[in-house]
């Protein structure tokens, strides 16, 4: 899915990791949500935006242009690309479910006409992961629809991508057919897991359920380490297990783990699935609302994570679940686009005024759909911990080898000017707050200036000497603070007097 995109511009910004659980579903402030008005205004927007009723398809931008940042779709990239189609059928399909709908009814038939038209043989895609996005979304308009056409295009597509199982690395599915870039990665078998009960249920076929538990028992036993969901596995030999973190992994994960649970009563696959679920609560959240993993496929990722929670949240009732969605989609609904109401890639800021990416806004549209409203409209101030590593980072990289961090990690190796962080505060009210840095300082003092809302606040926060990389201290500044959106940034500039070394952890206080 993510070619090599996901080898280079999401990477570069650090190595992902997590060692240290913190008690999971703690600290948010209330469960508050949106209206049924809103998630009705974010699908119209996003459809009048983004939809060509008359191709039947999906522009890959709002401005209806094509741009080389992701060219890759139809017509030369006017058009969304294999898996981000799949994901945006599936958003009409939340539409429908929430609604009932005949017009989101119909969008689902005219939607897969519209692909087949631009792609009629799907295999001439090497990707067997964009295909298992087809595939699983097939069973899931099936389910709705009962059109025998959707579960025999699943059945075989699973039969295709089924065929590139093999022993290496101990089992699993290759993730491209043409034996290019070889690596077995968990997008493209979690999915399919979920697409095998499903075609079990649909048909009755016991092999179904065979293949499902021989996948999970391949995927748990090399991609999954204790609560981390790592990415993929490549190499030679046994291979390497690549342990990138993203949200749809973590989402695809706990969604097979639900189904294998549904499959067969286990109790042990719902415990896998609560704890892939803690994992991002707890630690791919920017003050509890989903993090930014960049743009491109990268938004999309949120949207499965979504998708899958809820289904964990509708099959558990468990309210943690609730309060978690509502917060978010009210999150992205605040901060939706004036001009056209559409949803950004980061739900914790303003949307921008450039053109956004149709996988972008149908996360936001999406979300809003999976969960009942209750009809708050305020902001969204979260739990007030604020990870680095999850921030926006220019310039940074993430790491995770000095002992004694919180979440996933911290960022380090920013000496050099123009290197920043940036934390999107949310805030209730107007108020004057005092934050406070976590960080390791191992070479002696450094300095940072601090800007909130674009003016300094400090030209060189000094963060005292802590005598080593496992040393962590804490220093505190007071900041103005604006009802709803906050810009807080820490950066480096020597002409500010800034200098050395600096590990920070989190921003808290808020």
């Amino acid at each position: 899915m993510l070619k090599a995109l996901k080898k280079t511009s999401l990477f570069a910004r650090g190595a992902l990791a997590a060692v240290l659980l913190i008690a999971p579903f703690s600290g948010y402030q209330r469960a508050d949500a949106f209206t049924a008005a809103n998630a009705d205004t974010a699908m119209n927007s996003f459809v009048n935006t983004f939809y060509d009723a008359s191709a039947k398809y999906f522009y890959t931008n709002s401005d209806h242009l094509i741009h080389s940042e992701h060219a890759s779709g139809p017509n030369g990239g006017l058009y969304t690309d294999f898996w981000w189609e799949a994901q945006l059928w599936e958003t009409v399909m939340d539409a429908y479910e929430r609604t009932g709908s005949s017009t989101y009814r119909t969008m689902i038939d005219d939607i897969y006409t519209g692909f087949n038209a631009k792609y009629p043989d799907m295999m001439l895609n090497d990707f067997n992961d964009d295909l298992g996005w087809w595939a699983l979304a097939c069973m899931r308009a099936y389910e709705i629809t009962g059109t025998a056409e959707y579960r025999n295009r699943a059945s075989f597509l699973f039969d295709q991508i089924w065929s590139d199982w093999d022993s290496t690395y101990g089992g699993g599915i290759w993730w491209k057919r043409d034996g290019t870039s070889p690596q077995k990665n968990m997008a493209t078998n979690a999915p399919m897991i979920m697409t095998a009960i499903k075609l079990k249920t649909a048909t009755g076929n016991a092999d179904y359920l065979s293949k499902a538990q021989t996948m999970y028992t391949w995927i748990k036993s090399r991609l999954v380490n204790g609560s981390k969901v790592n990415d993929h596995v490549e190499g030679s030999g046994s291979g390497t297990v690549v342990d990138w973190d993203f949200t749809y992994n973590y989402g695809t994960f706990l969604g097979a783990a639900l189904a294998m649970n549904q499959a067969t009563g286990t109790s042990s696959y719902l415990t896998d699935a609560h704890t892939a679920a803690a994992y991002v609560m707890d630690k791919m959240t920017l003050s509890y609302s989903l993090m930014y993993e960049g743009e491109n496929d990268s938004p999309g990722f949120k949207m499965v994570f979504a998708r899958n929670l809820n289904q964990l949240r509708l099959a558990t009732g468990n309210t943690s679940y609730l309060n978690f969605l509502q917060q978010n989609a009210t999150q992205a609904f605040n901060h939706r686009r004036a001009s056209d109401g559409i949803i950004d890639s980061d739900w914790t800021a303003p949307a921008r005024s450039g053109y956004i990416q149709s996988i972008a806004a149908g996360a936001g549209a999406s979300i809003l759909q999976l969960v009942p409203a209750d009809n708050y409209t305020g902001p969204i101030a979260g739990n007030g911990i604020y990870d680095a590593e999850n921030a926006r980072l220019y310039g940074i990289n993430n790491e995770s080898s000095q002992p004694g961090f919180t979440g996933r990690g911290y960022t380090a190796g920013w000496n050099t000017n123009n290197t920043r962080i940036e934390f999107h505060v949310n805030q209730n009210s107007a108020s004057t707050r005092t934050i406070s840095f976590r960080y390791a300082a191992g070479a002696g003092n450094a300095g940072r200036y601090v800007k909130v809302n674009g003016t300094v606040i400090s030209n060189n926060l000094i963060f005292t000497s802590t005598g080593g990389w496992s040393n962590w201290n804490t220093v505190t500044l007071n900041v103005p603070l604006n009802a709803g959106y906050n810009s807080i940034e820490i950066g480096y500039d020597t002409a500010k007097g800034n200098n050395n070394y600096l590990n920070l952890d989190k921003m808290t206080g808020l």
